[in-house]
């Protein structure tokens, strides 16, 4: 392995690890993701821990928990002085590039050739080239951000189309010089235009099968949301796929950590929730794929189970390039353990969390806390409401063991882990509503749970770098 190695992570939306075959789906086919797993490292205990689009990018590329960030919801404004996976890359040599989906930002000025634009500069965490957008899902003839401001339209479906702008970047980089790539395709989400091109759907079974825990209610929309969610599952192994030729043909694949994942999934009629639901605490939602090739490093079709939350994958990224973490961050460098070091570093149990019952306003209803350890999923809601299930023998989550009385002292075990993480976090389980001060007209983040915050679009303290 290289000192420092390229990184490239594939970065889906809302594909859930059960969708995939080499977490178990049975009726499609992705030889790509199935090869990058052959060639590399699975991770079977990757959680969503806040399973919404801006929470788990903010904690991703901060490397730390909504309490502190202020993304609770989506569609407000990273505070300025947040210092980024981007600024610590490029100040430690690399190359740093963001293509696709961002999501981290208001998205909605200047309207000059589209609606979504964030702006070069802090809204940008440190990523020095950029072919983003916050959102949009115009899936097909869609725009990223320039930087102009204004916005460019790509030509075909979205997968091909960030692929090209990733080759470009990368073609301008010297071999000389390390770098560290994200693409974002918004799919597999939800859309009301078009979700993918027809021979995606041509490759998937005529009748499809969903499981158990899908109820008769949700059943016949569910089925037909899954075959969208599918055809657009293939695009994105097809768009891994062309990666890893390009990384083959550029002589590139053996100094270069190639990354896959998801920042959360779907419920796709799970438990009676609706298909594209997410703000929940079940495995649907919360366990997502991750898979990870670096020769010498994550290679051999091996698996890991170390329990990685979003936070936890900025430090572990830097362990493994040689970078050092910020003071910033909150999560834990995995990378001893992600490698099967002997006696490494791991943590027994994550904190999983939903702030309201809305994605984008702060709205009274579904507000719950919770543990997702190796073996077990406990939740408990503001309503009162309990879950403990055994998530090794019932992966579906029939059956809630939280009145069962041999699981009383688990139940307690988990409510009192809980209570511990949350207070870590200096955390509540509150209403929704009770946020409400935490952003101005803006929907700036002016204050977290430890209190009032300076000006959001201050600089970043630049010496709390390593």
């Amino acid at each position: 392995m290289a000192d420092k190695p390229n990184i490239v992570f594939l970065l889906s939306d809302q594909i859930r690890a059960c969708s995939l075959p080499v977490y178990g789906e049975k009726q499609i086919e992705t030889p790509h993701i199935d090869r990058l797993a052959q060639e590399g490292t699975v991770f079977s205990n990757a959680i969503a821990t806040a399973p919404v689009c801006t929470p788990y990018r903010s904690m991703l590329l901060t490397g730390r928990h909504p309490q502190t960030t202020g993304h609770l919801i989506n569609f407000v404004k990273t505070r300025h002085d947040e210092i980024g996976l981007g600024d610590v890359f490029n100040r430690n040599g690399y190359r740093t590039a963001w293509v696709g989906k961002w999501h981290l930002h208001t998205g909605s000025f200047p309207e000059i050739g589209g609606r979504d634009y964030v702006p070069e500069g802090r809204d940008r965490l440190g990523f020095q080239h950029w072919r983003g957008y916050n959102f949009h899902t115009d899936y097909f003839n869609g725009t990223v951000n320039l930087d102009n401001w204004r916005n460019e339209r790509w030509e075909g479906y979205e997968t091909n189309a960030l692929n090209r702008y990733a080759f470009q970047f990368m073609d301008d980089v010297d071999n000389d010089i390390p770098f560290c790539l994200f693409i974002s395709p918004h799919q597999a989400h939800g859309t009301p235009y078009d979700y993918a091109p027809p021979e995606y759907y041509d490759r998937l079974p005529a009748e499809l099968r969903l499981p158990e825990n899908v109820s008769d209610n949700q059943r016949e929309r569910s089925l037909n949301a899954y075959r969208h969610y599918l055809a657009m599952i293939l695009a994105v192994d097809d768009m891994l796929g062309e990666l890893m030729v390009y990384l083959e043909k550029t002589g590139r694949v053996d100094n270069t950590l190639l990354v896959f994942g998801s920042d959360h999934g779907t419920q796709g009629g799970a438990q009676d929730l609706n298909f594209w639901a997410k703000r929940e605490p079940y495995e649907e939602s919360i366990k997502v794929p991750l898979i990870m090739r670096l020769p010498g490093v994550f290679e051999g079709n091996r698996t890991c189970d170390t329990l990685t939350s979003p936070v936890d994958l900025f430090p572990s990224l830097c362990g493994l390039c040689g970078i050092p973490t910020p003071r910033t961050v909150e999560g834990y460098d995995l990378s001893a353990s992600w490698r099967g070091e002997t006696d490494a570093y791991e943590q027994d149990a994550v904190l999983t969390m939903n702030f309201g019952s809305t994605y984008d306003y702060l709205v009274d209803g579904n507000e719950w806390r919770g543990v997702r350890t190796k073996t077990h999923s406990y939740a408990r809601w503001l309503n009162g409401k309990r879950m403990l299930y055994d998530i090794g023998s019932d992966s579906l989550q029939m059956n809630n063991l939280i009145d069962n009385s041999e699981a009383q002292s688990l139940a307690d075990e988990m409510e009192t882990t809980l209570l511990n993480l949350m207070d870590a976090r200096n955390d509540k389980l509150q209403p929704a509503t009770s946020y409400t001060d935490w952003y101005d007209a803006q929907r700036r983040i002016v204050r977290n749970a430890h209190g009032p915050l300076g000006d959001p679009e201050d600089e970043p303290d630049w010496s709390l770098l390593k």
